[in-house]
């Protein structure tokens, strides 16, 4: 008589059972980074889209700053977006529905306040055809002097899936600084940094994770999650 051999009952459910704890154990992390992916994905997709429309302002007024081309009020900054997209929405609310969460959060769980509830004034805000919110602050919002060079800019706020969470920063929702050339950056990559290295703390890939750690973002400064993904090439490693 031919023996036959196989696996007991007992050794398969042992086998299922360790299949069982490495998929629990593995699935929730291939989750959140295919989810990270997806929010980059989107936040590359947005700037690039932004970025376009100013290069083309640039191009139709003949050049190089975005202040010459006109963008110095919120009608100027209104009319250009009605102008170079196709807005879903205008939100002439700011930071408030229906475009935006009612609260946003760093990775930390401590609110944000540079942008909830904000108005903003200084500039203006839409919904993308991809369902990005945003908001632009006129390149001439803030200022600030650095090796006797003085740059203008405008905050930017971008949530990549409007009103769905998880609505923190540094995940689905990013802080960062629009510069007169027509550049999204942060804060402390000013066209001369960009340009010619004269960067606080000696580097671009420095001057970009300036303030408070991503994680930590709190303050009207705090780029420093967008800054890591343009340091990491488009990826987020935190």
């Amino acid at each position: 008589m031919r023996k036959l051999f196989g696996f007991t009952l007992a050794e398969v459910l042992i086998t299922l059972g360790i299949i069982g704890i490495v998929a629990a154990l593995t699935m929730p992390m291939l989750i959140a980074e295919y989810r990270n992916k997806a929010y980059v994905t989107q936040l590359h997709k947005t700037c690039n889209e932004l970025q376009q429309g100013f290069r083309m302002l640039l191009a139709d007024e003949n050049t190089s700053d975005l202040v010459d081309a006109g963008l110095t009020n919120s009608t100027n900054m209104k009319n250009f977006l009605k102008t170079y997209f196709k807005l879903v929405d205008t939100c002439d609310n700011g930071v408030n529905a229906p475009c935006f969460a009612d609260d946003y959060k760093n990775i930390n769980g401590v609110l944000f306040t540079p942008v909830n509830k904000n108005t903003w004034g200084g500039g203006a805000c839409g919904i993308t055809s991809s369902g990005a919110s945003f908001c632009l602050d006129v390149p001439v919002w803030n200022s600030s002097t650095y090796a006797d060079i003085t740059t203008t800019s405008g905050n930017v706020f971008i949530d990549v899936n409007g009103l769905k969470g998880p609505n923190k920063i540094g995940r689905d929702a990013f802080y960062l600084v629009l510069f007169s050339d027509g550049v999204l950056d942060t804060g402390k990559a000013t066209p001369a940094c960009r340009k010619y290295g004269i960067c606080q703390g000696g580097s671009i890939n420095a001057a970009r994770t300036q303030g408070n750690p991503c994680e930590a973002s709190a303050g009207w400064t705090d780029y420093a999650c967008f800054g890591k993904i343009l340091n990491d090439n488009w990826q987020m490693e935190y």
